[in-house]
């Protein structure tokens, strides 16, 4: 028998029965599941935020703190991995992405989920009653997406007066509330879109010629971790090989040579996740931890790439910068 069908069979009573609450027992070690859409080292914004906030509450890794990290691209997977998470005892699950909130909650509904989801409704999904009370075993922190998508339209049309098409790459899987707010957005402000859905790498720079010879002047792309998590370089090198400036959400994108980015502070999400887990580690239930939604923002400016793409940053968008990458 293999070792993840052993897992699933011996374990599966782990998931039915309730995690059982209590505070952390004095020189226990706590453990914590970690679902993420790439692996640890390729994340060097979120891991060491994250672990640094833990600290802040006393739970070392490596001293009293086991994080028990897996890295999954499909909803299925994490599915099989938060059933693998509950047979080494975690404590909590920290879902960092959409696909891993769901397939964590697919596979249970008792063992406490703390979600990091850019593109969720977890109120619309079923993960709680109310942001304020979610009584299930889901809490986290979960942004808004629709309405940013829309302010990253209206930035472009600041940096391209007269901006008259863009290209929207997107997952049609996840992002259908984004797209629709783009193309909402889009029709007040009289500017065409060019849709791009993401069918994998292969087919991204065939898909942006297209959209070069209907005119696109530029590229939004929607959240997803299919894109951000893998392949943040491969997006924003040929978005700049096909000389479309880009806007994307994350900091960590713009960093890695897309144009703008516009979007909640990563940072500040992992702390308030960081927060949560932490006080579920002490004894805390998901259901009475309020839902948070990001409230920081911040607006991101690679100047590397504009001078490639040959574009000069209007001042009035300089001057509103947090972050300007040189």
């Amino acid at each position: 028998m293999d070792r993840r069908r052993f897992l699933l069979t011996s374990l599966a009573g782990a998931l039915a029965a309730p995690l059982a609450a209590g505070a952390q027992h004095e020189g226990k070690m706590a453990r914590m599941g970690w679902l993420a859409g790439a692996r640890r080292e390729m994340l060097p914004i979120s891991v060491p935020t994250f672990v640094g906030q833990l600290r802040e509450f006393g739970y070392i890794e490596g001293q009293n703190l086991v994080i028990e990290f897996r890295d999954a691209d499909t909803q299925e997977r994490f599915r099989e991995l938060t059933r693998e998470l509950a047979g080494v005892g975690v404590q909590v699950i920290y879902a960092a992405n959409p696909y891993a909130v769901r397939g964590a909650r697919e596979a249970t509904m008792t063992l406490p989920i703390v979600g990091y989801d850019y593109e969720s409704d977890p109120v619309a999904a079923g993960y709680a009653a109310s942001l304020a009370r979610p009584a299930g075993n889901v809490t986290g922190v979960f942004l808004d997406q629709a309405g940013v998508s829309a302010k990253q339209l209206q930035l472009l049309t600041e940096l391209l007066p007269g901006l008259s098409r863009v290209a929207v790459l997107w997952d049609a899987l996840l992002a259908t509330p984004q797209h629709e707010a783009v193309k909402d957005a889009a029709r007040r402000l009289g500017v065409a879109i060019s849709s791009i859905v993401w069918s994998g790498p292969n087919e991204l720079p065939s898909a942006l010629r297209v959209a070069n010879r209907d005119g696109a002047q530029a590229l939004i792309v929607l959240s997803t971790p299919r894109i951000h998590d893998r392949y943040r370089v491969f997006v924003a090198a040929a978005a700049l090989k096909s000389r479309l400036p880009s806007i994307v959400l994350t900091s960590n994108f713009a960093q890695d040579g897309a144009l703008i980015a516009y979007g909640p502070t990563q940072r500040d999400m992992h702390r308030i996740a960081a927060t949560l887990v932490a006080k579920i580690l002490r004894g805390a239930k998901p259901g009475d931890l309020p839902i948070e939604r990001p409230t920081k923002f911040e607006l991101i400016i690679n100047l590397k790439t504009a001078k490639a793409l040959g574009l000069t940053i209007p001042p009035s968008l300089l001057a509103r910068a947090d972050q300007v990458i040189e």
